[in-house]
């Protein structure tokens, strides 16, 4: 008689999740989703009324998480955060941000404001999220939200796909060095994504038409999208998978 194999769940049930720039866009997608498998999230952003309104959203759905009210450029504060809560099992670093413009134009601001949310903060949280599961040899998942923009080139975008080439260079170190302890990292990649924040640059035809003819499945995409891969990465679906890429794209890296 054959024995077969038995797949591994995606269920996130007894683990707690850690999710940054969860206020808004795909930080609340990724909350909801680590919160439908099981898991606690703690939602960690600057907006302490929208981080109430996402809690309460999570909890009537039946879901169990924590508003968090945190500035993630600020170590100490992250921390502190950290060290007053049990140990989370998961991270989704996702607090980002961009300012688009061309690449001549671009300021010492933009730069400073882009790479301090997107790599350096991101660099301090997984430090103090990886450093506190060392101290109770304890394994777990890192997600950082990275981009397609972070394996392409995109015009007027030169910071921000430095940033997200720094940040997927980072992942792979962080997933050599963590790896023996039992700590996966991996990024998710997306491509377009319709928020509120994107919402008025589609509004120029000629941009909107642009990203469409790059993307292979022929729409942009949306936050529900992403959810899918952030459970995947957190879950013991992906127990094997570290130092890799999950490009949620369309297609648009393909060539």
């Amino acid at each position: 008689m054959v024995t077969l194999p038995i797949a591994p769940g995606f269920r996130l049930d007894g683990r707690r999740a850690l999710v940054t720039g969860a206020g808004r866009g795909i930080g609340v997608a990724c909350a909801a989703a680590l919160a439908g498998q099981g898991a606690h999230v703690g939602l960690a952003a600057r907006n302490k009324d929208k981080l109430a309104e996402i809690d309460s959203a999570i909890k009537v759905s039946g879901g169990s998480a924590e508003a968090i009210p945190l500035d993630v450029t600020n170590r100490a504060a992250v921390e502190d955060a950290l060290a007053r809560r049990p140990a989370f099992d998961i991270l989704v670093n996702n607090a980002g941000t961009n300012r688009p413009r061309p690449f001549v134009e671009v300021t010492e601001d933009d730069y400073d404001l882009t790479f301090g949310l997107n790599v350096k903060a991101a660099f301090h949280v997984a430090q103090c999220f990886a450093k506190r599961l060392l101290a109770e040899s304890r394994a777990g998942s890192i997600v950082n939200m990275s981009s397609q923009m972070g394996h392409v080139g995109g015009a007027g975008r030169s910071v921000y796909c430095a940033s997200k080439h720094a940040l997927e260079g980072l992942t792979k170190v962080m997933a050599i060095e963590l790896g023996a302890h039992g700590i996966r990292v991996n990024t998710i990649c997306p491509t377009f994504i319709e928020t509120p924040l994107t919402e008025p640059f589609f509004r120029d035809a000629t941009f909107r038409e642009s990203v469409l003819s790059k993307i292979k499945l022929g729409r942009l995409g949306t936050v529900e999208d992403v959810m899918g891969a952030v459970i995947y990465l957190a879950s013991d679906a992906s127990v094997l998978v570290t130092g890799t890429a999950l490009r949620v794209d369309g297609g648009w890296t393909a060539e």
